[in-house]
C-alpha cells in the first residue's frame, strides 16, 4: 500500500510516540510505501530516499493503486525557492510548501491529488534539468542563516545532510538521506585543491565515523549547516569557526557527485 504526502512537512520519527526522536520529515508530494500500522501510526519508507520511519497516519493520504501510479509516473516539478504558496482551491486555504517538494505536473498552475485542487505559481519551480556546482551554490545560499533542527528539511530547522538532500533534490538530483549514506556516493577527489563548487566535504568523528557533510563553494569556503547555515573557511585538517578560530570538523574525504 502507497500513499502521498500532501501536507508541507511531515515528522518521520524514530517509534511510534509523538515524543519520538525526530528522524527526517517528509515533505509534499514524496511519495511512500507503507510496511506496517500500528493503530494510528504508520512505518513507511520514503521512496525518494529509502528513509524508513513512523508517521501519524492522519499525515499520509493513501490513494487507490490506479491515481498513484498516475501520480508516481507523472512529469514532475520541483520547488526551488525556500518556501512556495500554495492554494487548496475546494477550501480557499494557503498553504507554504517548502523547497525540494515534489508538484504532480498540472495545467494553468493547478494539480489534483485525491479530491484536491491545488494551485500554485510555476515561476517557482522547474523541471528536472542542467546540475551545475555553481547552481547548487545558489540554492544552498537561499538556506543561510536556517536554524539548525536534527532531522530537518526546511528554512524553519535543517540539519547538514538535510540541507545537502533538499539542495540536491531541488536539481532533480536525489540523494540520501544521512552524511553516513551520502559519503557511499560520487567519487573520491585526492587533494581539497582540487576541489570544485557543488563537491561535498564529509567529515568524522574521533572514532572514524562520518558525522556531518557540507557543499563546497571552492577550495577553501564550505556552506554547512551547525547551529545554523552559514559559510566557513576550510583547509585540509577540517572547518574552522568563523567565531573562535578554532577547528569544529575534522575533514576525512571530499567527494563529487556530479
Amino acid at each position: 500500500m502507497n500513499g502521498i504526502i500532501t501536507l508541507p512537512l511531515v515528522p518521520l520519527r524514530r517509534s511510534n510516540d509523538e515524543r519520538s526522536e525526530l528522524d527526517s520529515q517528509l515533505l509534499f508530494g514524496e511519495s511512500v510505501e507503507i510496511k506496517e500500522t500500528k493503530e494510528r501510526w504508520l512505518f513507511i519508507r520514503n521512496l525518494t530516499d529509502n528513509y524508513t520511519g513512523w508517521v501519524d497516519r492522519k499525515m499520509v493520504q493513501i490513494l487507490p493503486a490506479q491515481e498513484y501510479e498516475q501520480i508516481v509516473s507523472a512529469k514532475k516539478y520541483i520547488v526551488q525557492v525556500p518556501f512556495c504558496s500554495c492554494i487548496k482551491t475546494n477550501s480557499n486555504e494557503r498553504m507554504f510548501l517548502p523547497g525540494g517538494s515534489i508538484i504532480p505536473s498540472g495545467s494553468s498552475g493547478k494539480f489534483t491529488i485525491g479530491k484536491e485542487i491545488y494551485s500554485l505559481e510555476f515561476s517557482e519551480l522547474l523541471l528536472p534539468g542542467e546540475i551545475s556546482g555553481q547552481k547548487l551554490i545558489s540554492l544552498a545560499r537561499q538556506y543561510l542563516n536556517a536554524p539548525y533542527l536534527w532531522g530537518g528539511k526546511s528554512l524553519m530547522g535543517i540539519d547538514c545532510s538535510g540541507l545537502v538532500q533538499v539542495v540536491f533534490a531541488m536539481c532533480g538530483f536525489f540523494v540520501q538521506r544521512d552524511a553516513s549514506q551520502q559519503v557511499d556516493s560520487g567519487y573520491v577527489i585526492d587533494f581539497l585543491s582540487e576541489a570544485k563548487a557543488g563537491d561535498l566535504a564529509f567529515f568524522e568523528n574521533q572514532d572514524g565515523r562520518i558525522i556531518h557533510v557540507g557543499i563546497l563553494l571552492n577550495s577553501h569556503q564550505i556552506i554547512h549547516a551547525s547551529g545554523w547555515v552559514k559559510i566557513e573557511t576550510i583547509d585540509s585538517q577540517g572547518i574552522i569557526s568563523a567565531q573562535t578560530g578554532e577547528y569544529t570538523h575534522r575533514l576525512r574525504v571530499v567527494k563529487r557527485l556530479i
